[in-house]
């Protein structure tokens, strides 16, 4: 509909006014309007097809009818075999059976509880925790308890008090709370540990106890039975070696599941997983283990779906949680390319079919056949066995060849006996790796050291007061009037929580270097100062050099764990173990370490 604009002049002739351009503007509104004829909209949203000629020539065009086989698949069916782990070798141990009653990051990382320290006791909670346990026994018994045997045990395995003027009770004596315990404890209660560790060297529970006519010897000796299955049963340690490597900084095993040896050369610590393992071909446990037992199964395959998939019908409304169109690649993000083009092209043509294993086995597929909606049954081959071009190679879930990445991967899955939650306690020991590139060192920090009565303690905060215990026994003599306007050090001094590696080579090697556990002269007295944490302490009392490899330490550092770990198995029972676990540090560091200095 067209209307003349209202004005005061009016036009008649509105053509030639417009072709004259008689007047500077002109105003017209067009309006169009739809009427609907009905009010049944179902055959609009229907969205027909008018010309179906044009339909199928636009298919045929963009390729629409080049036919494939690609019959949907309707039944699948499977043949896996399976063998559980039987045996376990501790990192160049000898190998012994795998026990089935408790998950196997716990036969990974335990390891033996530290007791001594520099030839002397320490972790009092553990050895007051056993005596306390001991004396329970005795109590519960009212023969034994009216005989009072409970002070000829405290006298037989008594707590020593510490001496102030030895240096490795320094740092019991250091720390008040440390030192007004062990007051409080010594000639009051018993070393447990210490009756623990003689009947576990085949001693008895009765030996050196006087006790008349030796009526009671056969009930002391049954309650120390008692004591060492409760102790062993309390927290989970290794009967032979440890699986802890300290020259790598890392847990080291092996398991043997049938004629399959397994080996986990670089296990961190923490959750143990499938990709922790390798094959390791010609190697052997000892003895083969329990046959493989093979599984067959009829399954129905199901179409793949995920968040954000492109729905097959056309008014589907699509789940807008995952916006596939703001995933910009670059031309060279082959990820996410690839990731595209499954989600948007592909995504339709993948199926999945059910298979429940049990944790805890080393399982393979034998064979997968599958039946489509034609009736044609097909045997599916794996997707690397193509051979060739690395594209038909393509694989996953699959386990290298320890020493041989080159070799053939296998195709065996491990489903290792894992639990679904591990709760860590606090660090007992904390130790940074890091390197100093200013000193050309690598300093082992201790910034968490375990104290007698079983709590962690900042290692600054130790050494501080080890420290000043030293400057109490040996006072700094007076110093003499200044000879000259400046002073001459050798060398500065760093806190004593950190211990020096060097580097130094590797025997029969002029290239390869490796870091020795070096030692920083004490600024009160000038002796050595020895590390406080087992990590670092390897064969310190028995003499004998620590060595670690010089990969294990990048410029990035290497962080180390020693701590508590507690889980429930399947039956409820709970498992506690004390292992070590390795991360990543936080970068290189800065001793402030100098030579010749001069000061005033």
């Amino acid at each position: 509909m067209t209307e003349p604009v209202a004005t005061e002049t009016r036009i008649v002739d509105l053509a030639g006014a417009l072709r004259d351009r008689e007047h500077p503007a002109v105003g017209v509104w067009n309006r169009l309007e739809g009427r609907p004829r009905t009010t049944d909209f179902a055959r609009a949203l229907r969205a027909e097809v008018r010309d179906a000629l044009w339909m199928l020539t636009r298919q045929w065009q963009l390729g629409e009818f080049t036919g494939a086989d690609a019959g949907s698949p309707v039944t699948a069916q499977y043949a896996v075999s399976s063998a559980p782990p039987t045996r376990f070798r501790p990192g160049g141990g000898s190998p012994e059976p795998l026990p089935d009653d408790r998950p196997l990051e716990t036969v990974a990382e335990r390891q033996a509880l530290p007791f001594t320290f520099a030839a002397e006791p320490v972790a009092f909670d553990l050895r007051l925790a056993l005596g306390r346990r001991w004396l329970r026994l005795l109590d519960q018994s009212l023969v034994l308890r009216a005989l009072n045997f409970r002070q000829q045990y405290v006298q037989k395995y008594p707590i020593a008090l510490p001496d102030p003027a030895h240096e490795d009770d320094l740092h019991r004596v250091a720390h008040p709370e440390v030192w007004a315990t062990l007051q409080a404890l010594s000639g009051r209660r018993m070393d447990g540990y210490l009756l623990y560790q003689h009947l576990k060297t085949g001693g008895h529970a009765s030996d050196g106890i006087d006790d008349l006519l030796h009526l009671h010897r056969a009930e002391l000796d049954a309650l120390g039975v008692k004591l060492v299955a409760w102790f062993d049963h309390l927290i989970d340690q290794p009967a032979g070696d440890a699986t802890w490597d300290p020259r790598r900084l890392e847990h080291s095993f092996a398991v043997a599941a049938g004629d399959q040896v397994l080996a986990a050369p670089e296990y961190p610590g923490g959750d143990l997983d499938w990709h922790d393992f390798s094959v390791s071909p010609g190697d052997s446990l000892g003895s083969t283990g329990a046959a493989p037992v093979l599984t067959t199964r009829t399954v129905f395959p199901a179409p793949v779906r995920y968040s954000g998939m492109p729905l097959p019908r056309w008014w589907a409304v699509e789940d807008g949680d995952t916006n596939l169109a703001a995933v910009t690649p670059d031309s060279t993000d082959l990820a996410r390319l690839i990731f595209l083009e499954f989600a948007l092209i592909f995504s339709n043509d993948w199926y999945q079919l059910p298979c429940d294993l049990p944790t805890g086995i080393v399982a393979s597929v034998q064979g997968l056949a599958v039946t489509d909606v034609f009736g044609r049954r097909q045997w599916i081959t794996r997707a690397d066995s193509g051979g060739g071009e690395p594209r038909n190679q393509w694989s996953m879930f699959t386990l290298s060849t320890v020493g041989d990445p080159s070799a053939a991967p296998s195709t065996s899955l491990v489903l290792p006996t894992g639990v679904a939650k591990v709760a860590d306690g606090p660090a007992l020991e904390d130790v940074y790796l890091v390197r100093d590139e200013n000193a050309n060192l690598v300093w082992g920090i201790e910034t968490t050291v375990r104290m007698d009565t079983g709590e962690g303690q900042p290692g600054d905060e130790a050494a501080a007061e080890v420290t000043a215990q030293r400057l109490r026994l040996h006072p700094p003599a007076a110093p003499d009037d200044p000879r000259a306007a400046v002073a001459y050090k050798v060398m500065t001094s760093v806190p004593e929580n950190w211990i020096p590696f060097v580097a130094v080579h590797v025997d029969g090697d002029n290239r390869s270097v490796q870091l020795q556990r070096a030692a920083m002269p004490s600024g009160v007295d000038g002796n050595a100062v020895p590390p406080r944490t087992t990590l670092l302490r390897e064969g310190f009392d028995a003499g004998r050099s620590y060595f670690v490899h010089e990969e294990e330490v990048p410029r990035a550092g290497t962080r180390l764990t020693l701590a508590f770990s507690r889980t429930r198995w399947r039956d409820g029972r709970p498992v506690v173990w004390l292992g070590t676990r390795r991360s990543t540090g936080r970068g290189e560091r800065s001793s402030g370490l100098a030579f010749d200095v001069l000061s005033p």
